[in-house]
């Protein structure tokens, strides 16, 4: 039995990784949403209410012991550098890195009780490779990467910690990007692989990351991302 926490599980990749793990009976798995109260269906997931943003998280819902934590909070603000307000870059930060942050420390004795857990966060392509418009989610996103490898260091050989870093991906954040089919076309010929990603790609890699098949992988920063990070063809 293995028990996993999803935070930022009502849509998107959150909500795909919930139902992956949990289509393994013999996983327990503890989701959260914010904005959109979410029911299961399913003996052995199970949905709460939580606000990242609170100063102190609750968490008794959870066992004594934890295998994996992946956080899949996320925001996507696109626009100028020059439009970008200092207020925006704090709610942002309050929001992607001290919810990350808070939500490690509060169930980080559990992830300890565990023989081997692992964790799994989220950053983006646009931290390593530099896009317009992008210098709000980057810079939370960098932090992400920072913490990814500082953590992995701190907490080895007990607790594996890495993140993902996308290119788009066709979930309910990125629906002002691809809210037609000329949009989904343009996006998708950008990448080598000329398709856009699905919350399907990334759940399966976080679901790799967060089981023991990827027990010697740790402080990596991992492209999913259509090639277009590496790649100019």
């Amino acid at each position: 039995m293995k028990n996993y926490l999803i935070v930022g599980a009502s849509s998107g990749i959150g909500a795909q990784l919930c139902q992956q793990l949990a289509a393994h009976t013999q996983n327990r798995v503890w989701g959260t949403y914010y904005q959109h109260e979410t029911v299961s269906s399913a003996p052995n997931l199970s949905y709460h209410y939580l606000n990242v943003l609170d100063d102190n998280l609750n968490f008794d819902f959870l066992p004594d012991t934890l295998d994996g934590l992946a956080f899949c909070v996320g925001k996507i603000s696109l626009k100028p550098f020059s439009r970008i307000s200092q207020a925006e870059y704090i709610a942002d930060y309050q929001a992607q890195v001290l919810g990350a942050v808070k939500t490690i420390q509060a169930v980080l004795p559990r992830l300890k009780a565990a023989p081997n857990a692992s964790i799994v966060l989220f950053s983006t392509v646009a931290v390593q490779t530099g896009f317009s418009f992008h210098a709000l989610v980057a810079a939370s996103k960098g932090a992400i990467e920072g913490i990814t490898r500082a953590l992995a260091a701190e907490l080895a050989p007990k607790i594996r910690v890495n993140a993902l870093a996308p290119s788009i991906t066709d979930t309910p954040l990125a629906q002002n990007l691809l809210n037609t089919p000329e949009k989904k076309e343009a996006n998708a010929q950008r990448h080598p692989l000329k398709k856009i990603g699905s919350a399907a790609d990334l759940a399966n890699a976080a679901e790799f990351l967060l089981s023991e098949q990827s027990g010697w992988i740790t402080g990596q920063i991992v492209a999913i991302d259509g090639g277009i990070s590496s790649l100019r063809i």
